[in-house]
């Protein structure tokens, strides 16, 4: 399989610079082992607070800020 990273850059929002910006599969991982989402499952005002934690997205997602 191909990374798609080109692709991927149009639709990444993370606002942190890493090596891993636009390789998704790598990206997902490292957020995983950290018990975290990456960025792109978040808005832009989240992303911006960089608290990518489970418990964020849960609370955003119960405020309805995110469907």
């Amino acid at each position: 399989m191909n990374c798609k990273k080109e692709n991927n850059l149009q639709q990444c929002n993370c606002s942190y610079p890493c090596s891993k910006k636009g390789i998704c599969c790598e990206c997902i991982a490292y957020h995983r082992r950290a018990r975290e989402l990456p960025a792109c499952f978040f808005p832009k005002a989240a992303e911006a607070t960089y608290d990518r934690s489970f418990a964020h997205f849960a609370r955003l997602v119960t405020e309805g800020k995110i469907q």
